[in-house]
Protein backbone atom coordinates (compact mmCIF):
# COMPACT_ATOMS: atom_id res chain seq x y z
CA UNK A 1 0.00 0.00 0.00
CA UNK A 2 1.49 3.48 -1.07
CA UNK A 3 1.49 5.68 2.23
CA UNK A 4 -0.22 9.29 1.80
CA UNK A 5 2.51 12.14 1.37
CA UNK A 6 1.48 14.93 3.85
CA UNK A 7 1.29 18.37 1.93
CA UNK A 8 1.16 21.90 3.57
CA UNK A 9 -0.68 24.56 1.87
CA UNK A 10 1.71 26.05 -0.20
CA UNK A 11 2.01 22.52 -2.11
CA UNK A 12 -1.89 22.12 -1.82
CA UNK A 13 -1.82 25.62 -3.75
CA UNK A 14 0.78 24.49 -6.14
CA UNK A 15 -1.48 21.54 -6.89
CA UNK A 16 -4.27 22.85 -7.17
CA UNK A 17 -2.90 25.78 -9.82
CA UNK A 18 -1.34 22.78 -11.82
CA UNK A 19 -4.46 20.94 -11.73
CA UNK A 20 -6.40 23.79 -13.49
CA UNK A 21 -3.23 25.16 -16.12
CA UNK A 22 -0.20 22.78 -15.53
CA UNK A 23 1.10 24.87 -18.99
CA UNK A 24 1.82 27.70 -16.38
CA UNK A 25 5.27 28.87 -16.36
CA UNK A 26 7.38 28.53 -12.77
CA UNK A 27 7.27 32.59 -12.81
CA UNK A 28 3.69 32.92 -13.13
CA UNK A 29 2.77 29.20 -11.08
CA UNK A 30 5.24 31.10 -8.14
CA UNK A 31 3.23 34.54 -8.53
CA UNK A 32 -0.57 32.66 -8.46
CA UNK A 33 0.81 30.69 -4.95
CA UNK A 34 2.39 33.82 -3.79
CA UNK A 35 5.89 32.09 -3.71
CA UNK A 36 9.33 32.86 -4.54
CA UNK A 37 10.39 31.45 -7.68
CA UNK A 38 13.33 28.71 -6.68
CA UNK A 39 10.78 27.85 -4.19
CA UNK A 40 7.97 27.06 -6.23
CA UNK A 41 10.70 25.23 -8.41
CA UNK A 42 11.40 23.46 -5.52
CA UNK A 43 8.18 22.01 -4.34
CA UNK A 44 7.17 21.22 -7.79
CA UNK A 45 10.71 18.93 -8.39
CA UNK A 46 9.87 17.85 -5.34
CA UNK A 47 5.98 16.80 -5.76
CA UNK A 48 6.95 14.88 -9.35
CA UNK A 49 9.81 13.38 -7.57
CA UNK A 50 7.82 11.83 -4.95
CA UNK A 51 4.90 10.42 -7.17
CA UNK A 52 2.44 12.88 -6.14
CA UNK A 53 2.38 14.94 -9.29
CA UNK A 54 1.84 11.67 -11.70
CA UNK A 55 2.24 13.39 -14.94
CA UNK A 56 1.69 16.37 -17.24
CA UNK A 57 -0.49 15.85 -20.20
CA UNK A 58 -3.04 18.29 -22.45
CA UNK A 59 -6.46 16.50 -22.37
CA UNK A 60 -7.96 16.52 -26.05
CA UNK A 61 -11.54 16.30 -27.07
CA UNK A 62 -12.69 13.24 -28.35
CA UNK A 63 -15.14 14.17 -30.30
CA UNK A 64 -12.33 16.78 -32.23
CA UNK A 65 -10.23 14.04 -32.74
CA UNK A 66 -12.13 11.44 -34.44
CA UNK A 67 -13.17 9.48 -30.73
CA UNK A 68 -16.13 10.39 -30.31
CA UNK A 69 -17.69 6.80 -28.82
CA UNK A 70 -17.34 6.14 -25.02
CA UNK A 71 -18.09 3.19 -23.97
CA UNK A 72 -17.81 2.24 -20.36
CA UNK A 73 -17.86 -2.00 -20.18
CA UNK A 74 -17.74 -4.73 -17.78
CA UNK A 75 -15.45 -7.45 -17.76
CA UNK A 76 -16.65 -10.47 -15.53
CA UNK A 77 -13.59 -13.19 -15.73
CA UNK A 78 -13.96 -17.32 -15.49
CA UNK A 79 -11.21 -17.57 -13.69
CA UNK A 80 -10.64 -15.06 -10.83
CA UNK A 81 -7.25 -16.10 -9.25
CA UNK A 82 -4.09 -13.27 -9.21
CA UNK A 83 -2.06 -14.50 -12.25
CA UNK A 84 -5.39 -14.38 -14.27
CA UNK A 85 -6.72 -10.72 -13.10
CA UNK A 86 -3.14 -9.64 -14.25
CA UNK A 87 -2.86 -10.93 -17.55
CA UNK A 88 -6.44 -9.57 -18.12
CA UNK A 89 -5.04 -6.36 -16.75
CA UNK A 90 -1.83 -6.38 -18.87
CA UNK A 91 -3.97 -6.84 -22.31
CA UNK A 92 -6.14 -3.90 -21.23
CA UNK A 93 -3.37 -2.15 -20.90
CA UNK A 94 -2.06 -2.98 -23.86
CA UNK A 95 -4.90 -1.52 -25.99
CA UNK A 96 -4.77 2.39 -26.76
CA UNK A 97 -8.25 2.71 -26.97
CA UNK A 98 -8.61 1.54 -23.07
CA UNK A 99 -8.20 4.83 -21.47
CA UNK A 100 -9.05 3.41 -17.76
CA UNK A 101 -9.16 0.23 -16.29
CA UNK A 102 -10.37 -0.69 -12.60
CA UNK A 103 -10.65 -4.06 -10.41
CA UNK A 104 -13.95 -3.96 -8.82
CA UNK A 105 -16.20 -5.31 -6.44
CA UNK A 106 -18.89 -6.43 -5.61
CA UNK A 107 -20.20 -7.45 -9.08
CA UNK A 108 -18.10 -7.96 -12.45
CA UNK A 109 -14.35 -7.87 -12.07
CA UNK A 110 -13.14 -4.73 -13.84
CA UNK A 111 -14.68 -1.64 -15.37
CA UNK A 112 -13.47 -0.45 -18.48
CA UNK A 113 -13.29 3.51 -20.03
CA UNK A 114 -13.19 2.61 -23.61
CA UNK A 115 -12.62 6.12 -26.06
CA UNK A 116 -13.07 4.63 -29.69
CA UNK A 117 -14.43 6.51 -33.12
CA UNK A 118 -17.87 4.64 -33.36
CA UNK A 119 -19.29 1.71 -33.21
CA UNK A 120 -17.50 0.16 -35.61
CA UNK A 121 -14.56 0.90 -33.98
CA UNK A 122 -15.82 -1.09 -30.68
CA UNK A 123 -17.11 -3.98 -32.53
CA UNK A 124 -13.43 -4.67 -33.93
CA UNK A 125 -12.10 -3.98 -30.13
CA UNK A 126 -14.63 -6.13 -28.20
CA UNK A 127 -13.56 -8.73 -31.02
CA UNK A 128 -9.85 -8.30 -30.29
CA UNK A 129 -10.27 -7.86 -26.91
CA UNK A 130 -12.81 -10.26 -25.82
CA UNK A 131 -14.19 -12.53 -27.65
CA UNK A 132 -10.96 -14.02 -28.09
CA UNK A 133 -10.00 -14.26 -24.75
CA UNK A 134 -10.88 -17.74 -23.53
CA UNK A 135 -11.38 -16.71 -20.00
CA UNK A 136 -13.52 -13.87 -20.59
CA UNK A 137 -17.50 -14.98 -18.93
CA UNK A 138 -19.29 -12.04 -19.26
CA UNK A 139 -18.94 -8.70 -20.86
CA UNK A 140 -21.84 -5.94 -20.24
CA UNK A 141 -20.86 -2.48 -22.18
CA UNK A 142 -22.76 1.01 -21.97
CA UNK A 143 -22.88 3.77 -24.78
CA UNK A 144 -22.49 7.16 -23.08
CA UNK A 145 -25.39 8.90 -25.12
CA UNK A 146 -23.94 12.62 -23.57
CA UNK A 147 -21.39 13.44 -21.10
CA UNK A 148 -22.02 16.50 -18.72
CA UNK A 149 -18.85 16.11 -16.45
CA UNK A 150 -15.76 15.64 -17.15
CA UNK A 151 -13.18 16.09 -14.43
CA UNK A 152 -9.38 15.25 -13.32
CA UNK A 153 -9.08 17.63 -10.91
CA UNK A 154 -8.78 16.79 -7.23
CA UNK A 155 -9.72 18.23 -4.48
CA UNK A 156 -6.96 19.36 -1.86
Amino acid sequence: MTSTMVLDELDKRILQQLQQDSSLSNQDLAAKVHASPPTCLRRVKRLIDTGVIAKQVAILAPEKVGAGLTAIVEITLDVQTSEKMQEFEQLAAAEKTVQQCYRVSPGPDFVLIIQVADMNAYHQLAHRLFATQSNIRNVRSFFSMFRSKFETYLAL
